[in-house]
């Protein structure tokens, strides 16, 4: 894919944005303000997801190596 198609395929893809949320309709200052907030939530969205789901997976993980069976080693029965 050349650098021209990929380039109208972008402005496609903003335009079918800017139609399935009317936001061609909105004047500059509105559009400045429905962005903004868009960009935002997607950015705190990111930031949740790359903290928090690590997280989740490991205890679940966990959880179920528990339910089958394989437990950690306690530290202090390694050292007895």
């Amino acid at each position: 894919m050349d650098i021209k198609s990929m380039k109208n395929y972008l402005y496609w893809l903003f335009c079918q944005f800017e139609l399935i949320t009317c936001s061609y309709l909105m004047e500059p200052w509105e559009k400045l303000l429905f962005y903004t907030f868009n960009i935002t939530m997607l950015v705190m969205l990111l930031y949740t997801a790359y903290i928090f789901v690590p997280v989740h997976i490991s205890t679940t993980f966990q959880f179920f190596l528990h339910l089958c069976g394989n437990q950690r080693e306690n530290t202090v029965s390694i050292v007895k």
